[in-house]
């Protein structure tokens, strides 16, 4: 059956790259800057001490802006290092399910971003210890944003799909990504407004991800937000298949 032989290439390809992640520094120092810069952000650009309130706003408030970054530097391994090290040939010439391969190594990816998100629970416990904390809030903008880690990785997961080069495909992913956080950014939505109507403004800002991200820092789970981003992930695990698939043709 497809779906035995989709999650038997799943399963493969997590533990394959979930061992390549953890037998080199790469997650470790991925998990230690992304938790330095989120830090830095947090605690001292956003002054979180000074704003006497027990929630973690100033630190949701950043993570699309440094998921744009960090989640395309995670992903830009995934298909442009197997060129690289020269075992792109072999894995696609063995008769291997692609939307499987594709999916496990983007949840391995995701395994990674989900484990520096809860390397973050001391600040949580912080906010509880300076006052009485929305936890309920705070729980449902950690699962959202959880699933926008998800559709930045598959952005990255993609453009390394479509490329050789794994810098070209960070650089790549970084400039998808900026686009489609930006356009959410009251300036750039305002300027489009004021260019070609309020009706245009919207529309850009609706295919945002910080607009969609912005209900969930509010404490509200918003169905077209998730619908979006799984919908989003959905269509660059697609197009990371075909990607992959036209590559395999190029081998066979």
């Amino acid at each position: 059956m497809a779906w035995r032989a989709t999650l038997t290439g799943l399963k493969a390809a997590w533990r394959r790259e979930i061992s390549a992640y953890f037998a080199t520094p790469l997650a470790y120092v991925f998990i230690a800057i992304f938790l330095l810069v989120l830090g830095v952000f947090t605690w001292d650009l956003s002054r979180f001490f000074d704003t006497g309130a027990a929630d973690l706003g100033p630190f949701f408030y950043w993570h699309p802006w440094l998921f744009m970054m960090f989640m395309p530097a995670l992903a830009m391994r995934l298909w442009a290092e197997e060129t690289n090290s020269g075992t792109a040939e072999l894995l696609l010439s063995l008769p291997v399910n692609l939307p499987g391969l594709a999916i496990g190594k983007l949840l391995a990816a995701w395994t990674v971003a989900a484990l520096a998100l809860v390397l973050t629970f001391p600040w949580w416990i912080t906010v509880n210890i300076l006052g009485p904390a929305d936890n309920a809030a705070i729980a449902l903008t950690y699962f959202v944003s959880l699933i926008m880690a998800g559709s930045y990785l598959a952005i990255g997961a993609a453009v390394s799909a479509l490329t050789r080069s794994a810098v070209l495909a960070f650089v790549i992913g970084v400039l998808v990504a900026f686009i489609l956080t930006a356009a959410g950014w009251p300036l750039v939505s305002g300027a489009v407004a004021d260019w070609l109507g309020a009706g245009a403004g919207d529309a850009v800002a609706q295919f945002s991800f910080l607009t969609h991200f912005e209900t969930a820092q509010r404490g509200v789970l918003e169905l077209r937000g998730l619908v979006f981003f799984l919908g989003f992930t959905a269509l660059c695990i697609a197009l990371n298949t075909l990607f992959v698939a036209q590559r395999r043709a190029g081998v066979e």
